[in-house]
C-alpha cells in the first residue's frame, strides 16, 4: 500500500488499515528502524501517571498493608 509524507513530515494511515488495528486519533506508536532500512511501527499504550504527595504515599503504603479497601471510582472508571 502506497502513502505519502506530507509537508509537515507526517504520514496518514488509510481509514480501512486504522479500523482493521483499532486506532484512534491520538493512538502512539514506537517506531523502528530495521535493517535495511524498513520502517516498523509497534503501536504502544501509554499510561497516565499520577503524583502524590507524602501523605498520599503514606495512604497508599497502608492500603497495600492493610490488603482491605476499594479501589477509587476514577482508577476503576480507566480500568474499564
Amino acid at each position: 500500500m502506497l502513502v505519502q509524507i506530507d509537508q509537515r513530515g507526517s504520514l496518514n494511515l488509510p481509514v480501512k488499515i486504522r479500523q482493521l488495528l483499532g486506532l484512534e486519533k491520538g493512538s502512539n506508536f514506537e517506531l523502528e528502524v530495521a535493517e535495511g532500512g524498513d520502517i516498523i511501527l509497534h503501536p504502544v499504550e501509554i499510561h497516565r501517571t499520577v503524583r502524590l504527595s507524602n501523605q498520599g504515599l503514606e495512604k497508599i503504603s497502608e492500603a497495600r498493608q492493610s490488603g482491605k479497601g476499594e479501589l477509587p471510582a476514577w482508577i476503576l472508571d480507566e480500568m474499564n
